[in-house]
């Protein structure tokens, strides 16, 4: 049945149903097959986003928009530019280190490609740079948005798998979230290098760093109250997504006084659109949860892998192949909430430390949003930059090769997503 199910669901995904329907018709067929009665659909949706945790996810992504239309993304780019921007590779790196901030804000890959792709592609463009490298160092670097904190993703997985806390991750995401943004750096270097792209004449003067920086603040401040706070106990992670929301109208209203109160509707309506849109999937998903465990799926597949894949280096293999193929056809909310309850099981039973564990299923699936032949980020990046997706798959295969190693290290090394919350006691 579990079979039958699958196939069922990757003939609409390819004849190109959207995800959460596809999900949901698949759902509503196991159901009638099981014999259940189909008002059970409705209720598992709605006890699956009954959950007060997923509340950080509309006011992380608010705070997001709203730091966003203050113009802090502008800033962002200039200090970058000023500190490394005579560098060769210079605008790539920092492209890169935008979003390596960028992801503190607003903790989504589609957020980053989409605000600050068209600033960072039009820097690179007039700085000298192709337009499809420029797209390819855009979408490679807006993995970082879901891996280092704040996460809406990392949320997700917190409350999917159960045996983790949202700080334990957030905390371990950023070693990985910190590898994966210097292996790109250094790809960009040798790339821009052999293409002889240009790089700044002049190196920026202190005076110019400085007040960049002093620009740019505000908005680096920002994740270390929303992490200051946690760790000290002054508030909950969902807490922090509210204080991030206040932080972000008073830093726009009253001290870059960019804003006023009035420009708050259109960030607030998008914050609602894509909370609908992740809400959405997750009552499908939750559904389709019940509809997984009853036909025994994810026993089967655990059984599988202790059967085949005795020791956690070869459980750890054959998930990473598997979540890269799921990545690589499904979004990072729905891939998390239906092969989470199906693979943790297994990795509990294989002793692999379950904080290690969720930061690389979160990775892992960041990835396939950059992998061919679906990857969502790249869909819109492509939209952005104005370039066929032919042209993205192929400027983005050096990139992916790159995070591909940079995943296997992490897999293998746990250290790499443990240390930091080693340091604070969650290890």
């Amino acid at each position: 049945m579990g079979a039958i199910l699958l196939v069922i669901f990757l003939i609409l995904i390819a004849i190109g149903v959207p995800v959460a329907f596809s999900m949901g018709l698949v759902t509503m067929f196991a159901c009638v097959s099981l014999g259940g009665a189909m008002e059970i659909i409705p209720t598992k949706m709605v006890m699956g986003i009954n959950n007060f945790t997923f509340l950080c996810i509309p006011l992380f992504v608010l705070a997001g928009e709203i730091m966003s239309i203050s113009g802090i993304t502008k800033r962002i780019v200039d200090f970058r530019k000023n500190l490394v921007g005579h560098i060769t590779g210079g605008l790539a790196h920092v492209n890169i280190l935008a979003s390596m901030l960028f992801a503190g804000l607003s903790g989504s890959a589609t957020a980053d490609a989409a605000g600050l792709g068209p600033i960072e592609i039009a820097m690179m463009e007039e700085g000298g740079y192709d337009r499809d490298f420029s797209s390819a160092v855009t979408a490679a670097s807006a993995i970082l948005g879901p891996i280092i904190p704040p996460s809406m993703n990392m949320i997700i997985y917190a409350v999917a798998a159960g045996n983790v806390s949202v700080v334990e991750l957030f905390l371990g995401g950023i070693g990985p979230g910190v590898i994966i943004g210097v292996s790109l750096m250094v790809v960009c270097y040798f790339m821009s290098k052999k293409r002889k792209y240009p790089k700044t004449d002049q190196r920026a003067t202190i005076k110019e760093i400085a007040k960049s920086f002093l620009e740019t603040l505000p908005a680096m401040f920002m994740p270390i109250l929303i992490m200051g706070g946690i760790m000290g106990g002054i508030f909950t992670a969902t807490e922090s997504a509210a204080v991030a929301v206040i932080y972000a109208i008073f830093v726009g209203r009253f001290v870059l006084k960019t804003i006023k109160f009035r420009d708050l509707y259109q960030p607030i309506l998008s914050a609602a659109k894509m909370t609908a849109s992740v809400m959405f999937i997750i009552a499908i998903a939750s559904a389709m949860g019940w509809v997984i465990t009853r036909l025994r799926i994810p026993y089967a597949i655990s059984q599988f892998f202790l059967a085949y894949a005795n020791n956690k280096f070869i459980f750890l293999l054959l998930a990473n192949i598997l979540l890269l193929l799921i990545g690589m056809i499904m979004d990072l909310a729905p891939a998390l909430l239906i092969m989470t309850p199906i693979l943790v099981p297994t990795a509990t039973a294989l002793g692999i430390n379950p904080l290690h564990f969720g930061v690389m299923v979160v990775v892992n699936l960041c990835v396939g949003l950059v992998t061919p032949p679906v990857g969502m980020t790249l869909f819109v990046t492509a939209n952005v930059a104005k370039i066929s997706l032919a042209r993205m798959y192929k400027a983005i295969l050096p990139f992916i090769v790159v995070e591909i190693v940079a995943l296997i290290l992490i897999v293998y090394i746990p250290g790499i997503s443990t240390w930091i919350p080693s340091l604070f006691g969650y290890v």
